[in-house]
């Protein structure tokens, strides 16, 4: 029977966060170690196909599944026979947990690895139930100053305000970077030892170092000039919102706020999650904080409860099979 270490050395790898906040970095990181099996993509299955197709334990529920995880970007990256894992999920697969086990563990078996991680932002928010599901499941939260997340997402415009606050983007986005960070957070306090945090700052600014820490808490030691050697994808090719900066060879994503916010907008930001940011570590350029004016305290009321409220009807109503299957990417 296997001990400890050997099991942890084996476990599968969640790594999660909000969005913008460097979780792409690390996971193709884990890739290029040579370590899991490569698998570029995002599986989805407890953001997206359980709200969408309902509990895999009704048979009913696996079929139209697996009607549809055929024909997405999901099932043509991953190599696999499409008759045999359907096969294979129709008799075995009880549950979301389940599933992602069985198309991972026959990827493993495909590419001759022995362990697999998942990319998923969003997976954050299901900790509780992926534990409860993949009992060795290890997650690495991904943590990004709040003022340059808020910054990337508002460029994309990731995270929409309501239309009355549709000047407020900036806002909005660092709103629900503070919600995110602190769910996850929360949630992965009751799951240690087999949770850890790391600063995106600290693995692009001290990338030994923090591959250290990682390779401590994953039970593999992780080679840094191995990893830089293969480059999987961002490792090599970074996924930012500033491709300008590439393109002008001056990349740049660690406090790259305090160049493109005004002092009025970094002032506001501190002002609505300055709390939050100093209780992780990151200097505040006002060391007291004004007070938030009367719009930006409702925000700071209403956002959190709307995220919060928004999850937990995706998780529980049928507004869940409402999601959107863009991100599966189905072939016509």
């Amino acid at each position: 029977m296997p001990n400890d270490t050997t099991r942890r050395a084996r476990s599968p790898v969640f790594v999660v966060g909000s969005a913008r906040s460097g979780t792409t970095l690390l996971y193709h990181l884990l890739l290029s170690s040579g370590s899991f099996v490569n698998y570029r993509g995002e599986p989805a299955v407890f953001d997206l196909m359980l709200p969408k197709f309902g509990d895999p334990a009704r048979r009913r529920n696996r079929e139209r599944l697996m009607d549809v995880w055929l024909q997405s970007a999901m099932y043509r990256i991953s190599g696999l026979d499409g008759n045999s894992i359907r096969d294979k999920v129709l008799s075995q697969c009880r549950s979301a947990g389940g599933f992602l086990q069985l198309v991972m563990g026959e990827i493993a078996k495909l590419q001759g690895k022995e362990r697999w991680a998942v990319w998923g932002p969003d997976n954050l928010l299901y900790m509780e139930q992926i534990k409860k599901e993949i009992p060795d499941a290890l997650f690495i939260h991904m943590i990004r100053d709040g003022r340059d997340v808020a910054l990337s997402m508002s460029k994309e415009l990731w995270i929409r305000p309501f239309p009355w606050d549709r000047t407020q983007n900036l806002v909005t986005a660092a709103l629900h970077w503070e919600w995110k960070v602190t769910t996850g957070i929360q949630s992965g306090q009751s799951h240690l030892p087999d949770y850890l945090e790391v600063n995106f700052e600290d693995l692009i600014m001290r990338p030994s170092d923090a591959i250290v820490k990682i390779s401590r808490f994953i039970g593999q030691e992780l080679d840094y000039d191995q990893i830089l050697d293969r480059s999987v994808g961002t490792i090599s090719s970074p996924n930012t919102s500033f491709q300008e900066e590439c393109q002008a060879g001056m990349f740049q994503p660690i406090g790259r706020w305090r160049r493109e916010l005004s002092d009025a907008q970094v002032k506001t930001l501190e002002s609505a999650i300055g709390p939050l940011l100093k209780e992780l570590g990151y200097e505040l350029t006002v060391p007291e904080t004004d007070a938030l004016a009367f719009r930006h305290r409702m925000m700071r009321q209403l956002y959190p409860r709307y995220f919060g409220i928004k999850q937990w009807l995706k998780v529980n109503t049928v507004l869940g099979s409402l999601v959107s299957l863009d991100r599966m990417q189905l072939s016509r």
